[in-house]
């Protein structure tokens, strides 16, 4: 079975020696087993079909990278963050793993040019880039182990895209910041979401939310959630208004060097 999978992954990568320094040039390593990195691009809509009908795509993959990042990230904000609470900890955990979070480093990291999926899926959801960002770490994880992927998200990737100190300041509640905003200035703001009546290429249910300030509409959005159509409606309602929301935090990062001290030169790590 296992051979099989091998085989059709091939038949739809050619020249891996392209896939070598496309992987070194994003992560900066050398992979050992190459074929769990091709696994890890190939997005569902562009699924393997195998004779006895299993699709495989990145999936398996992304589930499991979600569990390593979160588990790193949470380990890293321990350390930067000796003297915060659970919940700070856990507000800059989501900030950090945000799909827009993590689909932002994919690109950044060029993973967009190397996803195999269907174009016009890609057009329409941009965070497919994030979920094959997941699946790469995932990939990373079996094929190196947990303490180099550590080393390598802390000290290769956020330590290359994500201002520790700033972290604090970003704002992602958006509807949070909303209603608050809509109490001082005693303004009624109406928040509603639904399900969309259009679905995702691949038939994925969505949900439509509409954010009105009075009797007055300010903004909507679509997501996958109902919590990510609310935050794109009242983001997009903010914009309108004018508003910019700064994160709140009354406490001090307190930043741990010690960890960068054993980052990976790339000759290492590959």
């Amino acid at each position: 079975m296992l051979d099989r999978i091998a085989y059709c992954i091939k038949a739809l990568f050619s020249e891996d020696r392209r896939y070598y320094r496309d992987i070194h040039r994003s992560l900066g390593i050398y992979p050992h087993n190459i074929e769990i990195y091709k696994l890890a691009l190939i997005h569902r809509s562009a699924s393997v079909i195998l004779d006895d009908g299993t699709h495989v795509n990145n999936e398996r993959l992304e589930y499991l990278g979600d569990a390593v990042i979160e588990a790193v990230v949470s380990d890293m904000l321990y350390i930067e963050f000796p003297y915060h609470n659970e919940g700070f900890l856990t507000q800059m955990r989501s900030k950090i793993v945000s799909r827009q979070s993590l689909n932002d480093i994919a690109i950044k990291i060029g993973l967009d040019r190397m996803v195999v999926a269907v174009q016009n899926y890609t057009n329409a959801h941009k965070h497919i880039y994030g979920d094959a960002f997941e699946a790469m770490i995932g990939a990373v994880y079996l094929d190196k182990g947990y303490d180099f992927v550590n080393r390598l998200l802390i000290n290769g990737i956020f330590g290359r895209f994500i201002d520790m100190a700033r972290l604090p300041e970003t704002e992602t509640d958006y509807k949070s910041r909303l209603i608050e905003w809509s109490q001082k200035k005693r303004r009624v703001v109406n928040i509603q979401c639904s399900k969309s009546k259009t679905f995702s290429d691949d038939g994925d249910e969505q949900f439509y939310a509409v954010v009105s300030i009075g009797d007055k509409e300010a903004g909507h959005g679509l997501g996958s959630s109902k919590k990510e159509a609310e935050q794109r409606a009242c983001k997009n309602a903010a914009k309108s208004l004018g508003l910019t929301f700064k994160a709140k935090t009354k406490q001090t990062h307190h930043p741990k060097n010690n960890r960068t001290s054993n980052t990976p030169r790339v000759e290492d790590i590959g």
